[in-house]
This record gives C-alpha cells, sequence and structure tokens, in this order.
C-alpha cells in the first residue's frame, strides 16, 4: 500500500496513476492540458516539472534542447541559480505564465516555449541566453539606441508641431470670427449707406411733389378769391343801381371766365405723379436667398494659389514730408511706421518719444503724442487700434485711433515663446511674416544679416551682402520679396524671399530705419531723419 502523498510504483512516467495527491510534482505541460502525470525531471530554463515523455520531446527540439534538465533525483535540489545577466524575466503576452526565451530570425518575433512549439517549429530559433551575453557593447545596441534617440527627436518636433497646429487652430477661429464681424458690419454700413441714399430720394421727391400740389392749391385759392371778389362787385354794383360800374364789373368777370389759370392748375396737378411705391433689388433678393452668400469656410491649401504679381524692379520717387514739428526737441528717428487710411500715417519717433499721424495729402503732421518712454515699432490692428512696441519698458501699448490717440491697454500674455539661440541672432531688431505665415524673416543689426526661421524657430536661409549693413525695418511685397532698411549705408535693398537673391532699388537715403506700404495709394513710405521719403510702387 502507498504511503499517503508519495506513489511507490516505477517513475514510468506517461500514464495518469491515480489523483494528483498521490506524488510530490506533476507535469506541468500535460497538466496545461487537463492531464495529471507524475514529474519524471524538472527544466530549469523553463521552471517547469515534465513526466518523461515531455522530458525526452524537451531534449530533442530545437527550441528546448539546449536547456538545463534535472532528472527525478535532482529534482528536490533543483535552483533557479541563473545568471542575472542572461536571465529572461519578461513573460509572454499570449501565455502568461511563460518566460520569453526565443527570438525567431524569419519572423522578428519573440515567443516563449509554448509560442515556439506551436507556431516557429521549422524557423531558425534563437535561444535568447546563448545569445544576450554582451549584448549591452555590441553594435546593434548602440545603432537601436540611437534609433530611439531619433526616433524622439522626430517625435518631439512633430509635437512642438502639432502644439504649434493647436495655437494655429484658435488663432485661425479667433481671425475667422473678427473677419466675419468685419464683414457683417462692413455690409451692415454698406446697406445703411444705401438705405440713406434712397431715402434722401424720396425725401427729396416728396418735396418736390409737395410743392408742385401747395403751388395748384395757392393758385387755386388765389382764383377763388378774385371770383369772389368779381361776384361781389356785381352784386354791389347792381344794388345801387350804378350802372356803368356794373358794365365794368360785368367785362372784367368775362375775361376772368376765358382765362385758363386753372386748366394750367389741373394740368400742372395731373403731371404730379404721387403714387409711388418702393421695389426690391431682385439681385439683392435673389443673393440673400442663397445659403452661401455671406461666405463659407474654405481651406487655402485646395485653393487655387493666385499668380505672383511682377517682381519690383523699380520704385519711383514722388515727394518728401517733413515730420519735424516746432514741439520737437530732438530730430526725428523714425523707427516704425505704419498706414491707419488711405490718407493717413502713423509714425513712432524714438528720439522724440512720441507717436505722430501724417495727413498725405496735405503732408503735414495733424496730431502727435509724447509717452513716457521711446517708442520702437508700431502695427495696426482692428477696430481702430495701433500696437507699439516699448523696448526700455519692456511692454507694448495698445491704443485707440477711433478719435485721439490713447492708450487704452499695456498689458499682455505670452503665448509661445520661439529661441534665437543661434549664433546668427545677435541683435534681432524687426520681423515680418511671409505670405503664408509659415516663416518668419529677421533682421540683425548688428550681425548685418536678414535671417528666415521656421515657427519653430529653425534657420531656414540667410541672407548676408557687403551692403546690407544695420538692417532695420522691412516690408515684405506682394511678390514675396523684402525690402529692407539699411540704415549705415542709407539704402533699400530688395532681398527674394528664399533669400539668395537681391538687388539695391534707392541710395543715398539719410539713415533709413523704418518702411511701409499703402496699398490704397501704391506708395511705398521710408523713415528717414526728420523726413519720410514717398515712391511710387506702380
Amino acid at each position: 500500500m502507498a504511503v499517503s502523498g508519495r506513489k511507490s510504483s516505477d517513475f514510468s512516467g506517461s500514464v495518469s496513476k491515480g489523483s494528483a495527491e498521490d506524488f510530490d510534482h506533476e507535469c506541468e505541460p500535460c497538466l496545461a492540458i487537463g492531464q495529471q502525470i507524475e514529474a519524471h525531471g524538472f527544466c530549469v530554463d523553463c521552471q517547469e516539472y515534465l513526466c518523461k515523455n515531455c522530458f525526452a520531446y524537451h531534449q530533442r527540439i530545437k527550441a528546448t534542447k539546449n536547456h538545463q534538465l534535472l532528472d527525478k533525483w535532482s529534482t528536490g535540489k533543483h535552483t533557479s541559480q541563473r545568471k542575472d545577466s542572461v536571465m529572461c524575466t519578461e513573460k509572454c503576452t499570449l501565455h502568461g505564465n511563460k518566460t520569453i526565451e526565443f527570438f525567431c530570425t524569419q519572423h522578428d518575433s519573440l515567443g516563449c516555449t509554448v509560442c515556439i512549439t506551436l507556431n516557429h517549429r521549422a524557423c531558425k530559433i534563437d535561444y535568447i541566453p546563448d545569445k544576450c551575453a554582451g549584448i549591452g557593447d555590441t553594435k546593434e545596441y548602440r545603432e537601436t539606441m540611437r534609433n530611439l534617440e531619433q526616433k524622439m527627436k522626430e517625435l518631439d518636433e512633430v509635437t512642438k508641431r502639432a502644439n504649434v497646429e493647436d495655437k494655429e487652430i484658435d488663432t485661425c477661429h479667433d481671425k475667422a470670427l473678427q473677419e466675419i464681424i468685419k464683414f457683417r458690419k462692413e455690409i451692415n454700413d454698406h446697406l445703411d449707406q444705401l438705405q440713406r441714399k434712397i431715402q434722401a430720394d424720396i425725401d427729396k421727391k416728396k418735396s418736390a411733389d409737395k410743392q408742385k400740389v401747395q403751388e395748384v392749391i395757392k393758385i387755386c385759392s388765389n382764383i377763388s378769391t378774385d371770383i369772389s371778389k368779381l361776384k361781389s362787385n356785381l352784386q354791389d354794383s347792381k344794388s345801387s343801381q350804378q350802372h356803368g360800374q356794373l358794365y365794368i364789373n360785368i367785362k372784367q368777370a368775362q375775361s376772368k371766365l376765358m382765362s385758363d389759370e386753372i386748366q394750367k392748375a389741373e394740368k400742372s396737378l395731373a403731371q404730379t405723379k404721387t403714387q409711388y411705391i418702393f421695389e426690391r433689388s431682385k439681385d439683392l433678393e435673389n443673393a440673400i436667398s442663397r445659403q452661401e452668400i455671406f461666405g463659407k469656410l474654405s481651406d487655402p491649401t485646395n485653393l487655387v494659389t493666385p499668380k505672383k504679381k511682377k517682381p519690383v524692379d523699380k520704385l519711383t520717387y514722388k515727394d518728401d514730408i517733413n515730420v519735424r514739428i516746432k514741439s520737437d526737441q530732438n530730430d526725428c528717428y523714425i523707427t516704425g511706421c505704419a498706414v491707419l487710411s488711405s490718407h493717413k500715417i502713423v509714425l513712432a519717433d524714438e528720439n522724440n518719444s512720441k507717436l505722430k499721424v501724417v495727413d498725405r495729402q496735405s503732408k503735414v503732421v495733424i496730431e502727435e503724442k509724447s509717452l513716457d518712454s521711446k517708442p520702437w515699432d508700431i502695427t495696426v490692428l482692428p477696430q481702430d487700434q495701433i500696437a507699439v512696441t516699448m523696448p526700455n519698458r519692456r511692454e507694448i501699448y495698445l491704443m485707440s485711433t477711433a478719435s485721439k490717440l490713447s492708450i487704452i491697454h499695456i498689458q499682455g500674455n505670452v503665448q509661445n515663446t520661439i529661441s534665437l539661440n543661434n549664433k546668427v541672432f545677435d541683435s534681432p531688431h524687426y520681423i515680418v511674416f511671409n505670405e503664408d505665415s509659415r516663416l518668419i524673416y529677421i533682421s540683425n543689426y548688428l550681425t548685418h544679416n536678414v535671417v528666415s526661421i521656421t515657427l519653430q524657430g529653425d534657420v531656414s536661409a540667410v541672407y548676408e551682402y557687403k551692403d546690407v549693413r544695420k538692417p532695420l525695418g522691412m516690408l515684405m511685397l506682394e511678390d514675396g520679396s523684402l525690402l529692407v532698411c539699411c540704415m549705415f549705408t542709407g539704402i533699400i535693398h530688395r532681398i527674394s524671399g528664399d533669400l539668395k537673391q537681391g538687388q539695391t532699388m534707392i541710395d543715398g537715403l539719410t539713415f533709413p530705419r523704418s518702411i511701409c506700404y499703402n496699398r490704397h495709394l501704391q506708395e511705398v513710405y521710408i523713415g528717414c531723419e526728420n523726413q519720410l521719403k514717398v515712391f511710387s510702387l506702380q
């Protein structure tokens, strides 16, 4: 009779004999398929007990023939004393209780014993503990690390672009809403203007028609008075037996009766058209009935690219505008200029700490505003506002231009930062964007160059030329080229958008610092010392 917990019969192995309680260990592979068979040995690598058949099979197949096997006499002494450097601990995702120890070179697949046995018997298999020694010093490890680092850089770049795009979505949304509101206001203003005009026409017609009718009424009233008087005279002469006077009165009455005054009044009244109605514009009525008449959202990347205008080959001098006024204590350094309207230009006079508004038609300064610090550059914003950079205060003044120049706000939050750590940037002064806002152009005052960068801060191109000395204000033309003020050499230099070509357009200027373009008049204004130079772009 067998002792409880121990089977006394031979260890022949492959047939189930009694319950699991009859022996110390069961074959784990067989147990996985529902068979309780006594263990014949132990695999140190798989950390599994094996029956006689599984033990023998373990020694034959390629995936496990190199495993360390212990027979039944040594199973009680087995340990998992594999070297940490070669021991595999990661569990198989398909067979959670198994450890990944193999790599199929044909299918680039990692797997455990079960994976290899079921799916990769005929493949070339690497046994990981035999292949992993010293792998940390191999070329494969170093290349993998380099590739991972490169992939992280690519991922970081995509993330940066995604963050920029995320902000651009908000910016685009806000800009689109502003354009919608602006367009609606323009429509309202135009309709109001048309309404005022037609109302004025109606008022004018009413006045003219009433005047004609009142004239008829007045004529009729005068005739009525004359007739009444004649009747009274006739009656009085008859009553008083004044036959001579009666004769005269009769003849006067007959003459009045023969007059065509009433017919004329009646004709004038008939010619006065007092009946009219307002007739709606069929074009406007049909237009507003169309769903997309107000506008629609469109993808600018799908639009047909408009033809570029012919590159600017010449700027024609027109005249000068003196911008120094009596209240100025110093020479005028026009470091910023912008077009407010078709005939108004706003200037930043850095040397006098002023903003000035110039009337193009009269060619005089019509408004000035003293500031508490030196202004530098200036740009026009929607809703009758301008933004002025104040370098010494490290602030931007937001100002209203609706009536008189007045500061309405001087605070702001940084939305995004672009680092300018590249050595080409020594003293960045002015920036402009290209047409699709994908590139930023920066003039560097001390390094005497113009640089284009991406929105991520990567340098795209650098332009250097012997005559481009101390570049400051810039203007982006419709053909994609730049006009750059070179203060030291007194020239205006034109540079292609890719910063590969350039030519001098204007020379002989006195310290040109800023430049702007009036699209209404097709004029270029250049802020020089005490003067605003005017050139035609036609």
